[in-house]
């Protein structure tokens, strides 16, 4: 006679790793911001290289932008929540990135460009990940992803959890950023007080959560919830569990394939060695940075 059926336990949730509180910056021009991380959490971090929050009601901490710098070797990705960013290149692109939208910009051999943000209402914000290209793809063309709010889904992924997909899948819906070399999943969630967000990730990925507001658990056994401008680095493991306080919770969840290469960094270039770096910098002090596709832009030339 056959007993009762046993019903197969889940397996372990990610284990946090570390947790980060965001520090005060200034970038750009002259930009107040918060580093959720940089250049000393890179090796445990593989392949994201920075994480910075821009959210800013005071137009002072912001109106100088981010004007004519170079970026090779990487890839940025610029989520807007609150105004715009007006952006232009060295290779004739131009455009605004406006609340919700995200463009996803794969600098390759190299680009030169200039973000300058807006409000809109009286608010000004969003977010800017770096992400790392390997070796074998650092000097490819530069190509542009640029996605617009409508353009990327929002699904209730469990009852008082919603997610807007860039990346990755929730629910078997897939979010419009693909093709991406390190196989990222970018996920915004907001999950209502007490809900749990349950959701699988590929074992070996590095997964961070970034927090936007609110407090939560972010693992089976830390008590102490997390609150917002911190950054949670997870342990591997199959899947992460989230659980939101006695408030909404919104946070970025985000993994990628890590690269396992050396990096070599100079302000927004990254290459693999000390070598890469100093023709890169030769070449944009030279004015013979940009390998494809110059149509107007910056002088060829490093400022003075």
């Amino acid at each position: 006679m056959k007993g009762p059926m046993s019903v197969a336990e889940p397996p372990p949730a990610r284990a946090i790793s570390a947790i980060l509180p965001s520090r005060e910056t200034i970038e750009g021009a002259g930009v107040h911001l918060r580093r959720a991380f940089g250049g000393n959490e890179v090796p445990r971090l593989d392949p994201f290289l920075l994480l910075d929050d821009f959210r800013s009601e005071n137009p002072l901490e912001y109106v100088a932008g981010f004007p004519w710098h170079p970026h090779r070797g990487i890839e940025t990705v610029t989520y807007m929540l609150d105004g715009f960013v007006e952006h232009e290149d060295s290779i004739g692109n131009r455009g605004v990135i406006s609340r919700g939208d995200v463009q996803w910009m794969t600098s390759g051999s190299g680009i030169i460009h200039q973000e300058m943000p807006k409000p809109r209402d009286g608010f000004m914000g969003g977010f800017q990940l770096w992400v790392n290209l390997p070796a074998t793809d650092k000097m490819m063309d530069p190509r542009y992803q640029e996605v617009k709010r409508a353009s990327i889904p929002e699904v209730e992924a469990a009852q008082g959890v919603r997610v807007r997909v860039v990346s990755g899948e929730v629910a078997g819906v897939r979010g419009p950023v693909q093709g991406i070399v390190v196989e990222p999943e970018y996920l915004d969630v907001r999950i209502e007080p007490k809900a749990v967000f349950d959701h699988p990730l590929r074992e070996g990925h590095t997964a961070f959560a970034y927090v936007l507001s609110g407090h939560g658990r972010f693992d089976e056994e830390t008590r102490e919830p997390v609150d917002a401008e911190n950054l949670v680095i997870f342990q591997d493991g199959p899947r992460v569990r989230i659980e939101a306080g006695s408030e909404a919770l919104r946070f970025l969840l985000i993994s990628g394939k890590p690269l396992r290469e050396p990096v070599a960094w100079w302000g927004p270039i990254v290459v693999n060695n000390r070598r890469e770096l100093e023709v890169a910098i030769e070449e944009f002090q030279s004015g013979t940075f940009i390998k494809h596709g110059r149509r107007g832009g910056p002088p060829a030339t490093a400022p003075a």
